[in-house]
């Protein structure tokens, strides 16, 4: 049986993880929009509630169904005995720990972004000076940014657990996933190929 860790998806969203300093420049740029209309603290509860508080509910009520992608996601009755192991690493206190860690680190990343802001006005002078849109805008942004945190944290959860604690783990069953879960996506039997594995022996 080939190791846990080998998941494809796994890997992926870990890949994800590369958007987030993108992500967080784009939120950096559209914060340079405009000059601000509001107070600087209502500012920042307007772009980090509409970019933290979604997915960190989420996170903490019904964690993100991690075999998605691109709007698509594997049906849940499709999923071997190891795919809804890896689940059950997913819904666990120390995740939603980590899932609130990092919504904290990201809060503390906008207030960093904020007062760059004025620094590189010139570069998003390009763009419409409506700072209503470019708030708007940089909260799209940096609730991108969260979720290309959030899911690479849980994932990781995952690949640093031991083989022995997780073939003890008692895989979840359809109606668990489809209570305890938030599957986002079209429902589809495969989203990537399937692998096999050859065994080789040398005579």
């Amino acid at each position: 049986m080939r190791s846990f860790r080998s998941e494809p998806i796994l890997w992926i969203h870990v890949a994800g993880l590369a958007t987030l300093p993108i992500l967080l420049i784009m939120c950096l740029l559209f914060l340079s929009i405009g000059k601000p209309l509001l107070p600087v603290w209502m500012e920042l509860c307007l772009v980090g509630a509409i970019g933290v508080l979604p997915l960190l509910w989420m996170q903490l009520r019904r964690p993100f169904y991690i075999f998605a992608i691109l709007g698509v996601a594997l049906k849940p009755e499709n999923l071997t005995e190891q795919q809804r192991k890896i689940l059950c690493l997913i819904n666990t206190k120390l995740n939603r720990v980590l899932s609130l860690v990092a919504a904290i680190l990201l809060i503390g990343v906008l207030w960093q972004l904020y007062q760059m802001a004025p620094q590189v006005i010139n570069i998003g002078s390009f763009l419409p000076q409506w700072r209503s849109l470019g708030l708007l805008l940089a909260a799209l942004s940096f609730l991108a940014s969260n979720l290309f945190l959030q899911i690479p944290v849980s994932v990781a959860r995952i690949l640093v657990t031991n083989d022995t604690e997780f073939a003890a783990i008692e895989p979840l069953s359809l109606e668990k996933i489809k209570q305890d879960f938030t599957i986002l996506g079209v429902r589809v039997n495969q989203i990537l190929p399937q692998q096999t594995v050859k065994v080789e022996t040398e005579e």
